[in-house]
């Protein structure tokens, strides 16, 4: 039996979810742009399929481009962005965002832009003075994820939206981890670009969507064919966003009924924190995504935790699955400051609305005896070793 707390990873494909889109992989194959009436069918499906994401982002349908991962919607937006004022040279983002925002900004350094990467706090929260501050006449774009995929601390996107409004400059979110989990609505909201992934809101992977606020002076990315209105060029994953439109809907259903997770997760903290000397929960005391919680056990290596989680059947991460097959630590919770100590020991329990209570309590079952057994075999086991402050040093450097 497999206890899988890591959706924020990726989540299973919910049957209903499953069931809509099995019929555009055998009966109906048509070629949604094919003029004929057995392809048209098709294209009205994935109409319905862009009108159901939209209602879940509280935007218009004609404000829904489809693309194929969160990956593509971050490159096409960034892109766009600095094609609608080329003029400008400078984007602000954050320590703390995915892979496939950080890499893009590196890239463009070498291309001449120059970019201002915000800090946080030991909480994993921006100061919104600093985002000010950092803003310039010659700033085309502030791109910020809305919830942090290894924490899931919430940024005050509004309120940082309002600051790039401001300036002038385009204003991109990645939504990946906050779409499904927390209300959206596009419609009253600073909000210019917003990214989504089909596979963190229980559809399958190789499929997403970006927002594009109408009168927004969009360039396209991908170049060929006539598709998505000419924004987005490539024939459509139909079976993808099908199962997409139908994850929006369901997930739309399923707002109101966040708190289980919730309830869930801070049954996980409570306990573990209670049951666990010398940890404490990564990003705690701001807002959160109500299915993440990221806890650091002291004097520890996650990657030993992980191992023995394993062994018992639990799924879980040390960070990001987009840089897991790293050595190096968290670049999320290096930014948040966290000592040696706990920065390597740090867990994320991510949940989604299959988890069970009994889910839950087999990890607090679990947790502490791994946690001791690792401590008893561990080469440092205080906070005052030289060699210890060492590596803090290496590391908060």
């Amino acid at each position: 039996m497999v206890i899988y707390l890591d959706n924020n990873a990726t989540t299973r494909v919910d049957p209903d979810v499953l069931d809509a889109m099995l019929p555009y992989l055998s009966d109906l194959y048509g070629n949604p742009s094919s003029m004929h009436s057995f392809g048209g069918q098709v294209g009205a499906a994935i109409q319905d399929a862009r009108v159901q994401v939209a209602e879940l982002l509280g935007a218009e349908d004609t404000e829904i481009i489809f693309t194929s991962c969160g990956s593509e919607g971050n490159n096409t937006a960034i892109h766009a962005a600095l094609a609608a004022q080329p003029e400008k040279r400078h984007i602000v983002t954050t320590a703390v965002e995915h892979p496939a925002i950080l890499n893009v900004c590196k890239h463009l350094e070498k291309k001449g832009y120059t970019v201002t990467y915000l800090s946080v706090d030991r909480r994993g929260q921006l100061d919104l003075m600093e985002v000010e501050a950092a803003m310039t006449g010659g700033t085309a774009l502030v791109t910020t994820m809305y919830a942090n995929n290894e924490t899931g601390v919430i940024f005050p996107i509004e309120q940082i939206g309002a600051i790039a409004k401001e300036c002038g400059a385009t204003f991109h979110v990645d939504a990946v981890q906050a779409v499904g989990k927390l209300p959206i609505d596009l419609k009253n909201s600073t909000i210019d670009l917003l990214t989504l992934s089909g596979h963190k809101l229980h559809a399958p992977k190789g499929v997403g969507a970006l927002y594009v606020r109408r009168g927004f002076r969009f360039r396209p990315f991908l170049l060929g064919g006539h598709q998505e209105r000419g924004r987005r060029a490539g024939t459509h994953n139909v079976p993808g966003i099908i199962a997409l439109g139908k994850a929006a809907a369901v997930a739309r259903e399923h707002l109101a009924a966040v708190d289980r997770e919730r309830q869930l997760r801070d049954q996980l903290e409570t306990q573990l924190l209670a049951l666990i000397p010398d940890c404490d929960v990564n990003g705690g005391g701001t807002p959160r995504l109500p299915n993440t919680t990221n806890i650091g056990f002291k004097y520890i290596e996650g990657e030993a935790i992980l191992f023995m989680l394993n062994q018992h059947g639990i799924c879980a991460s040390s960070g990001s699955a987009c840089t897991s097959g790293s050595l190096d630590p968290s670049h999320v919770l290096t930014a948040m400051g966290l000592p040696y100590t706990i920065l390597h020991g740090s867990i994320r329990f991510s949940l989604s609305r299959f988890t069970t209570a009994e889910d839950i309590q087999q990890v607090v079952n679990v947790m502490p005896g791994i946690v001791e057994k690792l401590r008893a075999i561990s080469p440092f086991n205080n906070d005052e070793a030289d060699w210890l402050q060492g590596r803090d040093l290496v590391h908060s450097a």
